[in-house]
């Protein structure tokens, strides 16, 4: 389950999800508010994983399969995991770019000590880097890191990166409830991503289920007050704080989409919905899924979520 979608992206239009990271989640974070679920394997050591030839024809016979009406804006790495610890993403990025279509990378940011990684990355048309924590007692709270890694050399690294980086960077900050988001934190955060002077600074809260059950939201008063911290630092900003839509991309293969999909990329039950009527499917299909425990449904914010369900290999 190489590719999915395109799916409604709040950042990037139309986007073509590609999962390069074999299962299980392979990330060097553990971070709480994770949409994909606990790391199973936590580490910061880059490994083979698909082929770059293999993820370049699953890309292919994907965008094969769509309408016109369904092509992408861009093509997304955005994995079961950390995407860089793919030791052959740079391969595959340039690969990729050969079908016309530009290449985004959504990364934890971890890794870029490694020249190798940033070196991959420069070959992507735009590059997100997550930016949650201003200090290392936040860093260890909301994005429990790998022990190898070092806060101060993550974030020597990012700057390191951005001043050299040519296409266009963005980054992430997820706000979590009583975990990364006071005053402090906040102000530490865009002092930080002011000197990395990104396109965009994405200020996001959980939408989607996370991997602890406790996570919640800001609410909208330290929302405000965080929009006001960045802004006066003159940083370009915008928020993540809605439903990216129900556009949700379609093969005509309904079993394939829902796992695809599902695999990296929870399903709200409306774009779940929309997805059957496309692919002219009805819900017993979902039925027979969850019956097959290939997936699970779960509520969140009073919203009801379709994603993978994975079993561990004993």
């Amino acid at each position: 389950m190489i590719s999915f979608g395109p799916v409604p992206s709040r950042r990037l239009g139309k986007s073509l999800g590609i999962n390069n990271i074999i299962s299980p989640k392979t990330c060097s974070y553990g971070c709480v508010y994770c949409q994909v679920w606990k790391t199973m394997k936590k580490g910061i050591k880059r490994e083979a994983f698909f082929k770059p030839e293999v993820i370049f024809e699953k890309v292919r016979q994907h965008l094969e399969q769509l309408n016109k009406e369904n092509q992408p804006d861009y093509l997304t790495f955005v994995s079961n995991g950390e995407p860089t610890l793919d030791l052959n993403l740079g391969k595959s990025i340039l690969l990729l770019k050969e079908l016309g279509f530009p290449v985004a990378v959504i990364t934890n940011a971890s890794l870029l000590f490694y020249e190798s990684v940033r070196e991959d990355l420069f070959k992507a048309d735009w590059v997100s880097l997550k930016m949650d924590a201003g200090d290392n007692e936040t860093w260890q709270k909301v994005n429990r890191p790998a022990p190898e890694l070092d806060f101060d050399e993550t974030i020597e690294s990012i700057n390191l990166f951005a001043n050299e980086y040519k296409g266009i960077l963005c980054t992430e900050t997820m706000l979590v409830d009583g975990i990364n988001d006071t005053v402090d934190n906040i102000t530490n955060v865009s002092a930080l991503i002011k000197r990395l002077n990104p396109g965009t600074a994405y200020l996001a809260i959980p939408t989607r289920p996370p991997s602890e059950e406790s996570v919640n939201h800001p609410d909208s008063e330290k929302l405000n007050m965080a929009w006001q911290i960045f802004n006066n630092n003159h940083i370009n900003i915008e928020f993540l704080t809605g439903f990216e839509g129900t556009g949700t991309g379609f093969t005509g293969n309904i079993y394939e989409d829902i796992l695809n999909i599902t695999a990296v990329h929870p399903l709200r039950e409306d774009s779940l919905t929309n997805l059957l009527k496309h692919d002219n499917a009805d819900y017993e299909v979902v039925k027979s899924l969850i019956k097959q425990r290939l997936i699970q449904v779960t509520v969140y914010n009073g919203k009801k979520f379709y994603l993978r369900e994975y079993h561990l290999q004993i």
